[in-house]
């Protein structure tokens, strides 16, 4: 059981005529999955408005709803059902999230930034598993409606609480730690995401720094010490910096990458986790350390990197036909997230040839060009080949020509024609990197040749 209708009626007005109380098991937003004794939250979109289909959701199992005042109730609805009048469905639906945060009051970590977010999550939930009953955010529920429902979906034991915070414009991560109220708010990086509505990397720092507006008062921000646009926090009593420059709190040195694991230090201490990348240590050390704050073991610490599982098309290292190694890095892109991937191709060991299959990065507005030209930066032998699909990474292949590149270089315009490209690579000695915006849905590439 989450809660009971008698403790929504602490704060909501319920309509009168009911006499019954109900158990509530779970929060449904959606009218055709089945549910067991649930609230019905309609919400209303663009092109739908989910008060339509309440009967729908009383036959498959809610016993009460949220509804929205000004609409009218069916007519044949079920006068057991527990309705709840209100000005605005998706509010009250962020309002009960909050309050039952409270009720069950685990310690709350709430992660955001411009990449690594979902990887820090995953290993953040990962190493507190070993030592609590750890709830986390799943798949991409990260937003002003996804959050409360994952607030939503916790058992009342829940010790620890993992969200992740998405954002693409100013205000929406402070509406989300409002909401969520974090005891350990962390900040992966600041990089060019959604820059199109921010203006610059400085309007995007300040909008990751939203995630202090609903920080406990005694609680903890932790940071990636190496970002000078956050450095102006790192002397506040209650900032933890983690990082490879040596002013940092935390330390990273040491760090070794092979094509399916990065081994590195923290403080002097070892680790490994099973993914390759150096921007992946970095990932791990502020996840270890808000884990450390709140006691775990160094042991248990290894044992959740260890045992970690990715959420999907985030770094994930595959094996396709014939043996050929493929890295899915296809849910999202940033230009930096994307040379960072490109880094990690580069030092990989045991591959005679090197494919980078690049795409559009989303949501640049007039930063588009210079952006997509930057990724070229990173990259030089031992890459041997790189194909570009989209309208906007033709600026990569260009950027690359322009440099008289010693690579094979090429741009499609048809995702057929470069699957086709790829076949004389599909080998052991090769490995294959897809990277581009979610938009691209590049992972129907990653499937032909898997």
């Amino acid at each position: 059981m989450l809660f009971t209708t008698d403790w929504l009626d602490e704060f909501l007005t319920p309509m009168t005529g009911r006499n019954n109380q109900y158990e509530i098991y779970e929060v449904m937003t959606d009218s055709r999955k089945n549910a067991n004794n649930a609230l019905f939250i309609p919400l209303i979109g663009e092109n739908f408005d989910a008060h339509t289909y309440l009967e729908q959701a009383v036959e498959n199992g809610a016993v009460a709803t949220i509804w929205d005042k000004g609409k009218p109730l069916p007519e044949k609805l079920d006068p057991s059902i527990a309705v709840y009048m209100v000005e605005d469905t998706l509010m009250t639906l962020q309002q009960i999230a909050s309050k039952y945060r409270d009720q069950v009051n685990p310690k709350v970590i709430g992660i955001t930034g411009s990449n690594g977010k979902t990887t820090t999550k995953d290993m953040v939930a990962s190493i507190m598993k070993t030592t609590f009953m750890t709830h986390h955010t799943q798949g991409n529920f990260n937003n002003h409606i996804g959050l409360p429902l994952t607030i939503l979906s916790m058992k009342r034991e829940t010790e620890v609480l993992v969200l992740e915070m998405g954002m693409s414009q100013a205000g929406e991560i402070d509406t989300l730690t409002r909401i969520a109220r974090p005891d350990y708010a962390l900040i992966t990086n600041i990089g060019e995401s959604h820059i199109e509505y921010l203006g610059s990397r400085e309007g995007i720092a300040k909008a990751k720094l939203e995630i202090e507006n609903g920080l406990k008062t005694d609680g903890i921000l932790l940071l990636d010490g190496d970002e000078p646009l956050l450095s102006f926090k790192h002397q506040h009593a209650n900032v933890v910096t983690c990082g490879f420059e040596p002013g940092n709190e935390h330390v990273i040195t040491s760090v070794h990458i092979s094509h399916n694991k990065t081994d590195f230090e923290v403080d002097g201490q070892s680790y490994t986790i099973p993914l390759p990348g150096k921007h992946h240590a970095k990932n791990a050390a502020l996840a270890m350390s808000v884990c450390g704050k709140l006691g775990v073991t160094q042991e248990c610490i290894q044992k959740g990197l260890l045992d970690l599982e990715m959420t999907s098309m985030r770094f994930q290292l595959l094996e396709g036909k014939q043996d050929v190694a493929i890295i899915n890095d296809a849910y999202n892109a940033s230009a930096t997230s994307m040379k960072a991937a490109i880094e990690v191709v580069k030092q990989m060991e045991g591959f005679k040839k090197k494919v980078l299959v690049l795409g559009d990065i989303l949501e640049l507005g007039d930063y588009a060009e210079e952006l997509h030209r930057s990724v070229a930066d990173a990259i030089e032998p031992p890459v041997d080949t790189v194909y570009t699909f989209g309208e906007s990474a033709n600026w990569i292949s260009s950027e690359l020509q322009n440099k008289g590149a010693d690579i094979e270089i090429e741009h499609f315009t048809t995702k057929s024609a470069l699957i086709e490209a790829l076949q004389p690579y599909l080998n052991k000695e090769t490995l294959i990197l897809f990277k581009a915006s979610r938009g691209l849905k590049f992972e129907t590439m990653v499937e032909a040749i898997s």
